[in-house]
């Protein structure tokens, strides 16, 4: 190994090559539509096991923890298999006997038919039965995470349309509360994300705040149709269908509110391409009064748009 000479000092020390570190592989993330691949950040599973555990399928949080707690039997049920003798009345004999021991004491239940006679025996459960009642608490408040984390089901129409309201061309959207309970001053937020060029060259994806006309609604429960008005103050006045596809513009319908239920406070957003904004259209009415005076809604026609009686044409002209 090549050494190096302090001459302050008189010295030498060992030159220390570093190794390049070890790149992870591409992880690929949905942004709405677009699928964005990352590098370069490693995934720190074990520094972030909450994080993953809360975001695991069930199906794969089921199977480690099974994983967990069958690797441990198994150690637990080697260590008892060492030093035969430590475990009385042990049936069936050899590690079968052991590893059913070990499951016993690593879920705390103690049926009392076998049970250690030793002190190495005894030093063994007393470590296992520790093991066990920490696994029991961090399983215990991992599925009640899971299971108490507040899941909205807000209900965000498929397409959006843009459509004349009192005189003003507007962007519509159409979003309901599944649960049909009441949702506390709720709140709406929409942005625009598009691809942009500053005047120096420098291309950027840049966030476009489009306000609302109305942004709270006191009592959510049914449906809420949210507008923005395209008038001479908005960011989308001179946009139209084609320039909108051309810079991959997205909508970001974000949604928030307290559940009267719970108490728990609820998001939920919706993202919307520029192929999804249909221009000219309207939402198909879905409230019906019927002969005895009471509303009725079909939700089943939530989703669906048709052309408006005169359709009207985008300002294709500029102003």
């Amino acid at each position: 190994m090549r050494s190096q000479k302090n001459r302050q000092h008189g010295i030498t020390r060992p030159l220390v090559k570093h190794s390049a570190p070890r790149r992870a592989a591409p992880r690929r993330i949905r942004l709405g539509a677009r699928e964005v691949f990352t590098e370069g950040i490693s995934t720190q599973v074990v520094q972030d096991l909450y994080h993953h555990f809360m975001t695991v399928s069930w199906p794969r949080l089921f199977a480690t923890i099974a994983a967990f707690f069958l690797v441990f039997d198994l150690l637990f049920g080697c260590l008892y298999d060492l030093k035969p003798g430590c475990i009385a009345n042990l049936n069936p004999p050899g590690f079968a006997g052991a590893f059913f021991f070990s499951v016993e004491t690593l879920a705390t239940v103690g049926y009392g038919d076998m049970h250690p006679q030793t002190p190495y025996g005894h030093v063994i459960a007393m470590i296992e039965i520790f093991v066990g009642l920490m696994m029991l608490a961090v399983i215990t408040g991992l599925m009640f995470a899971r299971f108490s984390r507040p899941k909205a089901r807000f209900m965000f129409s498929k397409q959006a349309v843009v459509r004349p309201i009192d005189g003003k061309l507007t962007l519509m959207f159409r979003a309901a509360n599944a649960r049909q309970n009441v949702v506390q001053e709720a709140s709406a937020l929409l942005r625009m994300m598009r691809d942009d060029v500053t005047p120096e060259g420098y291309r950027l994806r840049r966030l476009v705040d489009l306000p609302l006309v109305r942004s709270q609604h006191p009592v959510f429960s049914l449906g809420w149709n949210l507008m923005h008005a395209i008038d001479e103050s908005s960011p989308l006045r001179t946009e139209t269908a084609e320039s909108l596809a051309a810079t991959k513009a997205v909508f970001i319908l974000s949604l928030s509110g307290t559940d009267e239920t719970t108490g728990q406070v609820l998001m939920a957003r919706a993202e919307y391409p520029s192929e999804a904004i249909r221009w000219n259209e309207a939402f198909r009415d879905i409230l019906e009064a019927q002969p005895d005076g009471s509303l009725h809604i079909d939700y089943g026609k939530f989703d669906e748009v048709e052309p408006l009686p005169e359709a009207l044409d985008r300002r294709s002209r500029p102003p």
